[in-house]
Formats: structure tokens, C-alpha cells, sequence
């Protein structure tokens, strides 16, 4: 049994606690936040210890793992704490905000023995799977085209947010899953051009990149962060082949907070053939990402989703992008 501490008690934390409840391998045994009220109702919520400070709860405790909910811009301290207490981290995304900070997990993760993972939901999403699976085995052809979409409205479970310099704005904190999985099926980046928005903060929350892999595959992928009132989280992806094309829709509701309630449909069409309309397992994407982990860690194999090397080079893609909206000109990799 893995003894996991669970830094930060908000959305996603709340999330995650939930989650380990339902790993056999799993036992969450601590909750840290500076939000005393919050820390103490999720650790209460969870039947575990809550602690005001990390430190605290990193010297007091004995633990395996320690899962890292904090803001983006805490990530760099506390994930480099955490693997001065010789435990495995699972990181939230985004990683970080800037490539030298990401480095410095790396290398502290591989210096201490330990293993890092950023928690990249969306490669466990069910729906992305079997995309994946599709484009792995060749079912839809050659791809002449990919297209990705993730809108919502502004969180409103945080401040914090709004700050470009704690957040990263849209840009990282939700257009990042999409370049992030897109990496993830086609692998290098030859180029990136990317047209955008700012807020008066200065955050690129509504981007719409185009990203040009080496292998030739080409893709568009739009992120926003400020959709009007009332537009419901809304995720989207087309994969369109010689042979097939497969299309995913998922609508829910504000800030993607009743995902059991959303309306969300995957089809495959095939030249020649009737829609396939996909039966998807439905098990909750926070669930098979940590439960991966965990199990991993239980049976001491590596870790292959999320490398942290590849989120480093993942970040350095989101950069490229950045320096694209700012520059207006396309940016090699």
C-alpha cells in the first residue's frame, strides 16, 4: 500500500483525493494547504491528516508518493521539495511556465532516483485512447488533417488564474492539454504559426495554433479561456484520413464540473461503410491517470506516459507557440 500526500485542496485536488480513494494500491494519509478552511474539510472529507504547511507534512509523514495540486507557479518549490524527501511526485499540469524551470524538475527527479510524471489528463482520456489506437494501427489512412477545440469559460474557483505570470492565462493552463496530446500522436514539431487574444492582464487566453510535425502531419488546434457567458466546457477533435475519420464531441457544464452529466459522442466513419458510433468505457480520466501511476510505482516499472522528458519538450513547443502570438511570424522548433 503506497502512502500518498496530496498538496492542494482545490478543484483539482478534490479530484484527485477522490480518485485515490478508488486505487486498491492507494492510501491517501494527508492533505496540505495554506487554506486552512479548504485543507480541513478535504482532509476531514478524506478521513486523513491535514496539514497548513508541505514542510510539515513532508517530515511528518512517511510517504511513497506526493501529488502536487499547488498553482502553476508553486509547482518548481514544492515538486523540488518533495524529491529531498525521497518520494515520487505526480506533478498537475501545466508543468511549469518557463523551460528552466521544467529542467530543474527533470534533473532533480533523475538525480534523487525518483519518478516524476506530469499529470497530463487527456492521454488517459478514453476517447483520446482509442484516437490514438486508431491512428497507431493505420485504421484511418494517411491523415490529411487534424482539428482540436477546448473552450470554456474563465475558472471561477480562483484568483490566481488571471495572473499570466502565476498561470500562463489560457494558453498554458488549458491549450496546452491539446499541444501536449498532439505531441503525443505525431511526435516532433517542425513549426508552429499562432494567431490570439489577450485579456487586459496581459494572458493569452483564446489561441488558435497551427503545428506542422516533422513527420509532415498537420493540425489546428484552438484554446480559450473566456468563452461568453454561458457556453458550456466544450471539448472537440477530428481526425480526418484517406480511409476514416473520427470525430469527438464533449459538451459539459461550467469549467467541466459535472462530467458524469456531459453530452459527448464518438463517431467513426469509413469510406464505404455506416458510422460507427464508438462504446467508449466511460471510467473517469483522473481515475486511470492516477491509478497508472500508482500501479507503476507498486510494481516498480517505469513510468512511459508523461515522461518528464517529454513534457520538457512539450514545453518547449508551448514557448514556440508563445513567441509566435507575440512575434505574429512562424517559429521553427
Amino acid at each position: 500500500m503506497l502512502r500518498i500526500g496530496i498538496m492542494g485542496a482545490g478543484f483539482i485536488g478534490a479530484q484527485h483525493a477522490a480518485a485515490y480513494a478508488q486505487i486498491k494500491d492507494a492510501h491517501l494519509v494527508a492533505i496540505a494547504d495554506l487554506n486552512i478552511e479548504a485543507g480541513k474539510k478535504l482532509a476531514k472529507e478524506n478521513n486523513c491528516t491535514f496539514y497548513e504547511k508541505a514542510e510539515d507534512m513532508l517530515s511528518k509523514e512517511k510517504l511513497d508518493i506526493v501529488d502536487v495540486c499547488l498553482p502553476t507557479f508553486l509547482h518548481e518549490k514544492y515538486v523540488l521539495l518533495a524529491f529531498k524527501h525521497n518520494v515520487h511526485v505526480l506533478c498537475e499540469k501545466p508543468f511549469t511556465l518557463t523551460y528552466e524551470s521544467a529542467e530543474k524538475m527533470v534533473e532533480a527527479a533523475e538525480k534523487a532516483g525518483k519518478t516524476l510524471m506530469v499529470g497530463q489528463v487527456i492521454r488517459f482520456w478514453p476517447e483520446y485512447v482509442r484516437a490514438k489506437e486508431f491512428v497507431d494501427a493505420g485504421e484511418l489512412g494517411t491523415i490529411k488533417m487534424v482539428t482540436m477545440s477546448r473552450l470554456a469559460q474563465h475558472p471561477n474557483w480562483s484568483t490566481w488564474h488571471r495572473d499570466p505570470k502565476k498561470s500562463g492565462g489560457g494558453l498554458f493552463d488549458l491549450h496546452i492539454h491539446d499541444v501536449d496530446y498532439m505531441c503525443h500522436l505525431f511526435g516532433d514539431v517542425d513549426q508552429v504559426y499562432a494567431i490570439g487574444e489577450k485579456d487586459r492582464n496581459g494572458c493569452w487566453n483564446h489561441v488558435l495554433s497551427t503545428i506542422t510535425f516533422k513527420n509532415g502531419q498537420r493540425a489546428a488546434v484552438e484554446g480559450a479561456f473566456e468563452m461568453t457567458e454561458n457556453y458550456p466546457f466544450t471539448m472537440t477533435m477530428r481526425l480526418v484520413g484517406h480511409d476514416a475519420s473520427y470525430e469527438y464531441n464533449f459538451i459539459a457544464g461550467f469549467n467541466l464540473e459535472n462530467v458524469g452529466g456531459a453530452v459527448r459522442s464518438a463517431v467513426l466513419f469509413k469510406n464505404g461503410a455506416e458510422p460507427e458510433v464508438q462504446k467508449i468505457d466511460e471510467t473517469d480520466a483522473y481515475l486511470l491517470e492516477l491509478r497508472y501511476f500508482v500501479e507503476q510505482i507498486a510494481k516498480g516499472e517505469p513510468v512511459t506516459q508523461a515522461l518528464p522528458r517529454h513534457s520538457l519538450y512539450v514545453m518547449k513547443v508551448m514557448l514556440a507557440i508563445q513567441e509566435s502570438l507575440e512575434t505574429k511570424q512562424v517559429v521553427k522548433i
